[in-house]
């Protein structure tokens, strides 16, 4: 069964950095993209990054340069590092693996997301 376990989620002062992990597991991990997804309340559900089999990145242009995706297929684990970080960025980040339907990305099907909060 597919299954994320996302953690690092946490509150931060505006300016701050955390790095969310998201560990994979009922898939061959090296076969899929990975996508990290977020949700504010009131927001839709908005695709924050993607990471490539052949590694190559996408970035919501809110975040570019400040955001960080990367993987590691030993651990069946992807990563989202995020530095310099905004009020406008608190939401629940969820990630999914790039086969599955992009409109479930924040349903928490397969798995819970985790809150990020970011204070001024």
């Amino acid at each position: 069964e597919v299954h994320f376990a996302v953690s690092g989620g946490d509150s931060v002062q505006a300016g701050g950095s955390l790095r969310l992990s998201c560990k994979a597991s009922g898939f061959t991990f090296d076969d899929s993209g990975m996508r990290w997804y977020r949700q504010a309340p009131g927001n839709e559900c908005e695709l924050v990054s993607t990471i490539s089999t052949n590694g190559r990145t996408w970035y919501q242009d809110s975040v570019k340069g400040r955001f960080t995706i990367s993987q590691d297929n030993s651990e069946n684990t992807v990563y989202l590092q995020m530095n310099s970080l905004k009020p406008e960025d608190t939401a629940v980040y969820y990630c999914a693996a790039g086969f599955l339907p992009s409109n479930y990305g924040c349903a928490g099907h397969w798995g819970q997301g985790t809150q990020v909060t970011v204070s001024t």
